[in-house]
């Protein structure tokens, strides 16, 4: 596959310096409004890359479901391959690719279990579906056939009735406590433009980075 040819020129707006907040959570709020408003869908999808086995990168796709002071926070099944790898180095980067506006924010930092409370919270408010799948699915784990998962969806849906399913042990949240943020957005002639905000001894410094 030659795909040399395939380009798309960066037009938008550009960002400056005066233009950006000083706190980087506000940046990011300011930017998340604007995906919503554009309509771009599941504004909240994110690339988390963690480190894997051997020292290699890791990524996939996960839901933001809440961005505060405390940081970035997602829910998953804790057995799983990005549980295990979160337990042994909870080192971490979020990627949030908003490709129709031509922008990019990378958040870097250290990953924490939630507490249980806000585990069993968010529980209680996903689909009875999506509950139904958290027991369903041993995340990650090597099965025959998507037989296997319809017989176990079955089963748990005739035990435990709607608005009575229990948040299994081994699921809940981890929130990403972040020590950097980097706000990129796509320029004519790939000139981009990037501003990353470092934490340093309780501030953020911003510096403009070259493309």
């Amino acid at each position: 596959m030659d795909l040399s040819d395939i380009r798309k020129e960066y037009a938008a707006h550009g960002i400056d310096r005066p233009e950006l907040h000083d706190a980087p959570l506000a940046q990011f709020k300011a930017w998340f409004d604007q995906a919503k408003s554009a309509g771009i869908v599941e504004p909240n999808a994110m690339v988390l890359s963690t480190v894997g086995q051997g020292g290699f990168p890791s990524s996939r796709t996960v839901l933001l479901k809440a961005a505060d002071d405390n940081g970035f926070s997602f829910f998953t099944n804790y057995d799983s391959r990005k549980g295990e790898e979160i337990a042994a180095n909870p080192r971490a980067t979020l990627l949030f690719p908003w490709f129709s506006l031509e922008r990019q924010i990378h958040i870097t930092g250290l990953l924490t279990r939630t507490s249980e409370e806000e585990s069993v919270t968010y529980f209680g408010r996903r689909p009875y579906g999506s509950q139904l799948g958290a027991l369903a699915s041993k995340q990650s784990e090597v099965i025959p056939n998507r037989q296997v998962l319809e017989a176990r969806l079955a089963e748990l849906k005739a035990k435990h009735p709607e608005g009575q399913v229990p948040k299994p042990t081994y699921w809940g949240g981890y929130r990403l406590i972040p020590t950097s943020f980097e706000f990129w957005q796509g320029r004519t002639n790939r000139l981009h433009d990037r501003f990353h905000y470092t934490l340093n001894k309780g501030v953020w410094d911003i510096v403009r980075l070259s493309p």
